[in-house]
């Protein structure tokens, strides 16, 4: 994995269990945007941040594992921007304004493992420290991917990262894979992941969806796993931009989704991309995008080789 770089000011934290755990990125008043292309997520505040809206700010975005119930975590973030006077000023009070998107990852038989609102308040003060490590951390703690024949045939993934660079200017992807889907190497075409076979073999989606052998099992595990994956991220670049360019940023990142994830944005996935701005560097959007684009694919594979453990 390349040297991640962050926006002066950003700072990324985690915090987990054996099981789950969340992703702080305080933001220090960045810009935000976010995009949503899955058909099931499971998010806060992401009516904020789009582009119509007022508020030109945005504090903190979390990613957590543990579905909606992790949706406690950002009151434990809340909390700690709280504490420290970080928020928006409403008279005589301060509301941090915290977004945030959830991953599905409780797989464990007859048990409810998830990020608290002390988890996510452990994460935030992790995110002073600003210790760049990814894999098996995390938002990426309980992720999986490659979930076509169910999770008994699904691979251990992670939270990736990636920064690309053009002169002063530079965009970082920080993305938990969570995906129904396969991931492959966008350059090369290899899959990196596919469903584990009793064979000890691996195939891909469309070709267990395609393949008799495996094709009924292949779409009974996808009816029955609706909303129970995601894949979700943040882009952040050094470049300024407006509310609306940020949440195009955002929007675009998901082709890099699309280059190393296959299927994607399904409806048993709830894919959500945020976006921050933070930065006085300067750059053509179009080469931004392409750039963005890139960062979170290799992201992507980045969660796979850092965070996959068989």
């Amino acid at each position: 994995m390349n040297k991640i770089k962050l926006p002066h000011g950003i700072r990324i934290g985690h915090a987990h269990d054996a099981y789950t755990g969340v992703t702080c990125i305080l933001t220090d008043r960045a810009v935000g945007g976010v995009s949503v292309r899955g058909g099931a997520p499971g998010t806060r505040e992401t009516d904020m941040l789009r582009a119509e809206k007022s508020q030109g700010f945005v504090d903190a975005v979390v990613l957590s594992g543990g579905s909606a119930f992790g949706l406690e975590a950002s009151c434990g973030v809340s909390e700690y921007l709280f504490k420290r006077g970080v928020g928006f000023n409403a008279g005589d009070k301060i509301v941090p304004l915290v977004a945030q998107a959830i991953l599905f990852d409780l797989i464990t038989p007859g048990e409810y493992h998830y990020p608290d609102k002390a988890m996510g308040y452990e994460a935030a003060a992790n995110a002073e420290k600003n210790e760049l490590i990814f894999g098996n951390v995390g938002a990426g703690r309980g992720a999986t991917v490659s979930k076509i024949l169910g999770n008994q045939s699904a691979s251990k993934s992670g939270i990736g990262a990636a920064t690309l660079e053009f002169n002063d200017a530079f965009v970082t992807a920080v993305i938990a894979v969570n995906a129904l889907g396969d991931v492959y190497d966008h350059k090369s075409g290899k899959l990196l992941t596919g469903a584990k076979l009793p064979n000890g073999a691996t195939m891909g989606a469309i070709d267990c969806l395609t393949n008799g052998m495996f094709a009924a099992k292949a779409r009974e595990a996808m009816q029955k796993s609706a909303g129970t994956n995601t894949t979700i991220g943040c882009i952040m670049t050094n470049v300024k931009l407006d509310k609306t360019h940020v949440n195009k940023l955002a929007d675009v990142a998901h082709d890099g989704l699309a280059l190393s994830i296959r299927p994607v944005h399904t409806d048993a996935d709830g894919d959500t991309l945020f976006a921050l701005s933070r930065g006085e560097a300067k750059l053509d959007y179009n080469i931004l995008a392409a750039l963005a684009v890139e960062a979170t694919a290799l992201a992507v594979e980045n969660a796979i080789k850092e965070g996959g453990i068989g």
